[in-house]
C-alpha cells in the first residue's frame, strides 16, 4: 500500500474549491461542457450552522454543481448587520463552505450584491431562502432576487428554499452575549 497523507490531500482539494472569477468561469465552463446544472447562492455564512447545511444540501440537490458566493467583510459591514459583523473573516468563511462535500466552488465577492457576479456565472438555477420572492420583479422590492432577471433572461430558473425554523446567525450570536 502507498503511503497516503489524508490531511494534506483533503487541504489541497478544499483550497481548490475557492476560487478567482477566472479560475470559477473555467471550471463553470468544463462543468456545463460535461451537461451539469449549476446552482448558485450567496450569503454572508458567519458562523455555518444547521440552517445553512439544511439550506445548501437542499440547493446541492437541484443540480450537479453548487457555487457559493461569499460576501467579502467589506461587503458585510456594508450590509449593517451588527457591528461585530462578521465574526469570521472571509478566508475562514470561504475555507469552511468549501470544506463541505456538497458545495462544488465558492468565491468570495467585495459588491454590495452578486449581481455582476451572477452576471458572469449565468447560473441554470439561482438559489435564495423563502424570505425572497422568485417572482418579485421590483428590484427596490425587499424580497426582490438579485440576479435572478439575468438568470430568468438566460433561460435559467429562480428558486427559494425554506429555511429550517429556529436557526439563525444571529440567534447564536444573541446566545453568545447572553
Amino acid at each position: 500500500m502507498i503511503p497516503y497523507d489524508h490531511k494534506v490531500a483533503a487541504l489541497d482539494v478544499i483550497q481548490s474549491k475557492i476560487h478567482t472569477l477566472e479560475t470559477l468561469l473555467k471550471s463553470i465552463a468544463v462543468s456545463k461542457f460535461l451537461g451539469k446544472t449549476i446552482v448558485f447562492t450567496n450569503g454572508c455564512f458567519d458562523i455555518i450552522h444547521r440552517g445553512h447545511i439544511d439550506y445548501l444540501a437542499k440547493a446541492s440537490d437541484l443540480g450537479g454543481e453548487l457555487i457559493v458566493g461569499v460576501n467579502s467583510d467589506a461587503s458585510v459591514k456594508r450590509l449593517g448587520k451588527s457591528v461585530s459583523r462578521p465574526l469570521q473573516d472571509e478566508q475562514t468563511r470561504a475555507m469552511i463552505l468549501a470544506s463541505l462535500h456538497f458545495v462544488s466552488g465558492v468565491i468570495i465577492f467585495d459588491e454590495d450584491t452578486p449581481a455582476d457576479l451572477i452576471s458572469h456565472i449565468k447560473p441554470d438555477i439561482l438559489v435564495k431562502g423563502a424570505d425572497y420572492d422568485a417572482n418579485e420583479k421590483d428590484p427596490s422590492n425587499r424580497k426582490y432576487i438579485v440576479g435572478s432577471d439575468t438568470v430568468k433572461a438566460n433561460g435559467g430558473e429562480v428558486r427559494t428554499i425554506e429555511y429550517l425554523p429556529g436557526f439563525s446567525t444571529t440567534a447564536i450570536e444573541q446566545k453568545i452575549k447572553g
